[in-house]
């Protein structure tokens, strides 16, 4: 397992216990994951916890948390919903930052609009934008629930295993890619990951468009230039078309830059959280 610079700490609400990793003093920042889970943050979360107070959770089933996602769990709106519990529970007062990478930009959207304005400043990184999603690897589970259902832990992880080596440009030593995919080798890290992918819908972010227009909200859209997954395409019309955003492009990075770039990744993050 990978060497974690920050406490990995339970958080307990609605008779669930919740995984997370915390590090640093200061002003809040809350990093979302997507179809990974937190430990996609490990690598820029040092230079996060320079300057703020950072909080990475797990989803109920993903990475370190007990429990289990069902679909009608696992849609944008209802991830959202579950994130605003926490930060109450999390007793964060006042705005904060958020950032959301894969479907957690996502989620990440739907806190911003719907969170009675808690959110200060908004990090989508290689998030999901428009109708960019779902791709065919969740499409499939999303358009045949039986078939998701059928899955095992063994078949996911080897399908898991495929798809973070296309989300990396760098080469995750052997130990690293077991550490990202172990939550997958248990029945509720499979059956969450395939509730996320049936409750995948792109409607949910493309109603958030006017209302993100209309808030004016600083975000910050930090993209790897090479990612297959969420091309940069749909984060250069977004940075168009919605007031008070701008787009930072990650060369040589595919869908985790994270992991492809942390130096470059963790700057630009830690220097929009900063901006007054």
């Amino acid at each position: 397992m990978a060497e974690e610079p920050s406490d990995r700490r339970t958080l307990t609400f609605d008779g669930q216990s919740l995984s997370y990793l915390h590090a640093g003093e200061g002003s809040p920042v809350l990093l979302l994951h997507g179809t990974i889970w937190s430990r996609v943050w490990l690598p820029v979360i040092p230079k996060l916890a320079e300057s703020h107070a950072v909080f990475a959770l797990d989803y109920p089933g993903f990475g370190r948390s007990e429990g289990r996602l069902e679909a009608e769990e696992a849609s944008v709106p209802a991830l959202a919903g579950l994130v605003l519990r926490a930060v109450d529970t999390l007793d964060i007062e006042g705005p904060f930052a958020l950032a959301g990478h894969d479907i957690g930009g996502g989620v990440a959207q739907h806190v911003a609009v719907y969170g009675e304005g808690r959110v200060s400043k908004l990090a989508l990184v290689n998030s999901v934008l428009y109708d960019s999603w779902p791709v065919p690897a969740l499409e499939q589970f999303r358009d045949d629930p039986e078939y998701a259902r059928s899955i095992a832990p063994g078949e996911l992880v080897e399908q898991r295993r495929e798809a973070l080596r296309k989300a990396t440009k760098r080469e995750l030593s052997e130990a690293e890619e077991e550490d990202y995919l172990s939550p997958w080798r248990t029945e509720d890290g499979t059956r969450s990951w395939m509730a996320m992918a049936v409750a995948s819908d792109p409607r949910y972010t493309q109603e958030l468009v006017e209302p993100l227009k209309e808030m004016g909200l600083p975000t910050l859209l930090l993209w790897g230039e090479e990612d297959e997954f969420q091309p940069i395409d749909y984060a250069q019309r977004f940075d168009q078309e919605v007031p008070q955003t701008r787009l930072v492009a990650v060369p040589g990075a595919r869908h985790v830059p994270m992991e492809d770039d942390p130096e470059r990744t963790g700057t630009a993050l830690a220097d929009f959280f900063a901006e007054s």
